[in-house]
């Protein structure tokens, strides 16, 4: 077998074939800093030939791919190296005061899931979340949002009318609409009210709707403008 000779160079990267002797003695020619060895016990020429030329092809993306995962390792290092950045004091405190104030509301009492609802008003149970989904769309009720679960005040049902929404409730959501979401909602209802004499708007909707109106129309009155 009559192997060629030339030494096929690209990007710094060069193969020599031949027989070992020839090769060997081309080797001693060289001034490469490095020399990577192939052997093929039986082959072809063109097979021969074939496999040079891949690997003449392939070594600069190995070189490249070595480069990239060595950057991505010294990245690494430098992300374990550096401290997290904590947020400002005051937003961890700010984090605090929310989370502990959305804790009071969920244990203020009665929180209830759609299907829950639905069981209680006598909805189908094929599709539980339709009817109490409907209420809070057409502003008849509101439901705070908690791990992905949609809870709706117990105490804006209405168990003389079949556990439907208070009308009351109706009238002082549209004065509280577009001005609180659901949890600035639950906390009002949840939180005392000198308006009220001390007492939570939650605790006094069934009984006295008017001053609880009259509650949420002063409390907007009293927030602070611009």
């Amino acid at each position: 077998m009559a192997l060629t000779h030339e030494t096929i160079e690209l990007s710094g990267f060069g193969v020599l074939t031949g027989r070992p002797k020839e090769v060997g003695d081309r080797l001693d020619r060289l001034t490469a800093e490095l020399v990577i060895a192939v052997t093929v016990e039986h082959g072809s020429e063109p097979a021969v030939r074939g496999l040079a030329d891949t690997l003449v092809s392939i070594a600069p993306l190995v070189r490249t791919i070595l480069m990239s995962r060595q950057r991505e390792a010294i990245s690494t290092i430098i992300d374990a190296l550096v401290p997290d950045v904590l947020p400002p004091q005051h937003v961890l405190i700010q984090a605090r005061m929310a989370a502990e104030a959305r804790r009071e509301v969920l244990e203020s009492g009665g929180w209830l899931t759609a299907p829950q609802v639905a069981t209680m008003a006598g909805f189908s149970t094929s599709n539980p979340r339709a009817q109490p989904n409907k209420w809070k769309k057409q502003g008849r009720i509101f439901a705070i949002r908690h791990r992905g679960v949609d809870y709706f005040p117990g105490y804006a049902l209405d168990i003389a009318a079949g556990y439907r929404p208070t009308k009351p409730l109706v009238k002082v959501l549209s004065v509280f609409r577009g001005k609180k979401d659901a949890w600035g909602l639950a906390y009002w209802f949840a939180s005392i009210n000198s308006f009220l004499g001390g007492k939570r708007p939650q605790d006094v909707l069934a009984s006295d709707p008017e001053r609880v109106l009259s509650a949420a129309v002063d409390e907007l009155a009293r927030a602070p403008h611009g």
